[in-house]
């Protein structure tokens, strides 16, 4: 053999080499994300079917393979229970060799199960719950809060509203970790505003009626009733005000968690007027309508602001897999934290040492039913809230993550 041919040996095998040695760096030869969500209760219409499809798509169009790997998905059903959740995820990164879980709504469920991805060095990305707990006391190293949180739906419905001279609040609020911390943003907010709190109720999360809650409220006359809650219990609560003639009377209603699934659910007849704040809209351009089309062609429905950051969130990770060469979770979280997001769901985004993922934020209002041309034509934008806006200042953080 003359030393040209040697030479191209030694080089095939170098390559050789070298392909191995990167594909090695995935663990169990898989790249396996888990979407951990309600797939039957009261969440179930903001999560559920809609997250799965939205990561399926993100696999789909990433190309399936990663650093030439196979990417898998997984699903399981946490029943709204922080027990189940925590004790599934565990089971997920010990035995099921799951490198990221996803979705997580319920914030409950959601603080619980960053503290197991922590525990085990894996990855949590959350989309459906909104607690800011997430990336205040409960932040974690490998964990990311990806759509929307407390503060920044609080921050942009009260500022919005106050700057109507609607300056007077009453809260009817769920009664879970979500909703007590949607509650307090809004009320920090409120106060800090000039604004005037006149008088809160707790529900249970489970509560099917709501008569009695509002009627204190009805009887405040606050200028504003907050609706702090979320799924099922917003909806049935958004109907019982629309009979006891609240959305039509001098009082304004405030949903600080609405899904577009909930304004579908109840009708406009029964939800215009509703002033809210979304981290998506599936009509805002060219480029949201492109992929909603897509996704409803697969739901038969149109996205939210959670389909939308689970599908957002599963590429950026699949990009930072790709970058880092390996699917090892602090090399991912780096890099995760060193790209931008440029997509149709943000615009320059990008994660900060507390978890947050930062960008721009939507104020909506819901149209009335002679307003809307189409279907799903539901809002209309009233205000864009810049990401070094949104979000609750670094400074003002209380992850422990954060240098002061």
């Amino acid at each position: 053999m003359n030393k040209s041919a040697v030479l191209a040996s030694f080089m095939a095998l170098c390559v050789s080499g070298g392909n191995v040695l990167a594909q090695s760096k995935i663990s169990d030869d898989v790249v396996r994300i888990g979407v951990l969500t309600d797939m039957s209760g009261q969440f179930s219409h903001e999560s559920g079917e809609g997250s799965v499809t939205a990561v399926k798509m993100a696999v789909q169009d990433f190309g399936g393979k990663v650093l030439g790997k196979p990417i898998e998905v997984i699903v399981a059903d946490h029943q709204n229970k922080p027990d189940v959740a925590a004790t599934r995820a565990r089971e997920w990164f010990d035995t099921r060799g799951v490198d990221m879980v996803t979705n997580l709504i319920n914030s409950a469920v959601a603080l619980s199960v960053v503290n197991v991805a922590r525990e085990k060095n894996r990855i949590a990305i959350v989309n459906g719950s909104g607690s800011s707990r997430l990336t205040g006391d409960g932040c974690t190293p490998n964990s990311i809060h990806y759509a929307y949180d407390t503060y920044a739906l609080a921050t942009g419905t009260a500022k919005a509203l106050i700057g109507q001279k609607l300056d007077s609040w009453y809260f009817l609020t769920a009664d879970y970790a979500f909703g007590h911390s949607l509650e307090a943003d809004a009320v920090q907010v409120v106060k800090a505003a000039g604004g005037n709190v006149v008088g809160s109720l707790r529900y249970p999360v489970d509560a099917s009626d709501h008569s009695s809650f509002l009627l204190q409220a009805q009887a405040s006359k606050a200028k504003v009733v907050a609706m702090a809650g979320s799924g099922k219990g917003f909806v049935n609560a958004m109907k019982a005000a629309s009979e006891f003639g609240l959305t039509q009377g001098k009082q304004t209603i405030a949903g600080l968690l609405v899904w577009d699934t909930d304004i579908h659910a109840l009708g406009l007849k029964e939800a215009q007027g509703l002033v809210l704040t979304t981290a998506f809209y599936w009509d805002r351009d060219d480029a949201t309508r492109a992929w909603s089309k897509r996704f409803n062609e697969k739901m038969k429905r149109m996205p939210h602001m959670g389909d939308a950051g689970d599908y957002s969130s599963t590429m950026h990770y699949l990009k930072a897999v790709q970058a880092a060469g390996t699917d090892e979770a602090g090399a991912v979280m780096t890099k995760m934290r060193e790209m931008p997001i440029n997509d149709f769901f943000a615009t320059n985004g990008h994660i900060r040492a507390d978890g947050r993922m930062v960008h721009d934020m939507y104020v909506y209002k819901v149209k009335k039913p002679s307003e809307s041309k189409y279907a799903w034509d539901y809002m209309t934008l009233l205000k864009t809230i810049p990401a070094d806006q949104a979000f609750r200042p670094l400074a003002e953080s209380k992850c422990p993550l954060v240098r002061k």
